[in-house]
């Protein structure tokens, strides 16, 4: 025990939520100090090797816009690792960014995952952490990050519900006692809304446009009621011709297009909560369902659900970043780390 704390003076202990659009990097004692794209940019040579051009938001600029010689990856697929080595090469650089070389011991990580993942896909994060630096690995599942991140009190014998839309996953908990006494996880969340967006540019207006375009629709307009007042944007994208052109959509648009993933989500948010223990649906009735993740900032998504569950439903005070805090928190309190991950 003495010798754990005394290392822990010398080392650079961190969390990592290791998302599917976003890898965010906090460190003992500091807090968040990294928040950039899960992107790596690789450009092959004529000998079919590989070099890291860009990590991060670089890298992501370059989506769409590359040569045939240079790539840009997202390694995280579907919340789990879609490419091992661009992963582990990923969670390298950003332990190397965050650690800066100034302590000589490896730090002690904690990565965030998603709820339901294989011993196969925790075996690969967690290779993937030692690999690039790490002397010891802890995970958390996403959904009691969240809750954690969001101010729920997860040590209470009360219940609680959560509701995380991130990039690839999104993650519904029950949470109790310091424990998931239910969770769910769907491939269904900011990636679906936004090949949605696409498909649905594509078919009323016979443009093409590429992800990042679709992603800067969904902040800018996106929106899951109908608006007192309609939204507009401009959009720009190459039409069946070949030509570029330029269309107006609306928010009326955006809200059609999403219909379909957001009713998947819902459906998930409704098995859990008829799964639920009657004395835990007692608390949930009085608690209600905490919204974080990226897909909360979707305008009225709060509202959306809260008509159909007919439960309380608000958006947790720092979305975005509510599993990166929880992340820290565990992080940061032993006793937490103990009661999460048991260790």
């Amino acid at each position: 025990m003495f010798l754990d704390k005394l290392i822990g003076l010398f080392s650079s202990d961190m969390a990592i939520d290791l998302g599917t659009a976003n890898t965010i990097v906090s460190v003992k004692g500091k807090g968040i100090i990294i928040n950039e794209p899960s992107v790596v940019a690789v450009q092959n040579d004529k000998y079919g090797r590989d070099k890291i051009l860009a990590v991060g938001q670089e890298a992501k600029q370059m989506i769409g816009k590359t040569p045939l010689n240079i790539q840009a990856v997202r390694p995280m697929q579907d919340g789990v690792i879609a490419d091992f080595e661009m992963t582990e090469r990923m969670i390298r650089y950003f332990i190397e960014k965050a650690h800066s070389r100034k302590s000589f011991i490896r730090p002690r990580i904690i990565i965030c995952i998603p709820y339901g993942i294989t011993q196969v896909e925790r075996k690969a994060v967690e290779e993937s952490a030692i690999s690039a630096g790490a002397r010891e690995v802890f995970l958390v599942e996403e959904p009691m990050a969240a809750a954690i991140g969001a101010g729920i009190p997860v040590s209470d014998p009360s219940g609680y519900v959560v509701v995380d839309i991130g990039g690839g996953t999104t993650e519904i908990g029950v949470t109790s006692l310091g424990g998931l006494v239910l969770s769910k996880s769907i491939k269904v969340a900011g990636d679906k809304f936004d090949k949605s967006i696409i498909e649905h540019v594509r078919q009323n207006f016979n443009l093409y446009i590429g992800e990042r375009t679709a992603e800067n629709i969904k902040i800018e307009i996106g929106t899951a009621i109908k608006l007192d007042t309609e939204l507009k944007i401009k959009v720009k994208g190459r039409d069946n011709s070949g030509l570029l052109s330029t269309i107006e959509l609306g928010s009326e648009g955006v809200r059609s297009a999403i219909k379909e993933p957001l009713k998947e989500i819902v459906s998930a948010v409704r098995s859990v909560l008829e799964e639920m223990p009657p004395d835990l649906a007692g608390d949930v009735v009085d608690n209600g369902v905490i919204l974080t993740g990226g897909g909360a900032l979707i305008r009225g998504i709060d509202t959306y659900l809260e008509d159909i569950i007919k439960l309380p439903v608000k958006v947790a005070e720092d979305p975005l970043l509510a599993v990166a805090y929880g992340t820290s928190a565990v992080l940061d309190e032993d006793a937490l780390l103990k009661l999460i991950t048991n260790a």
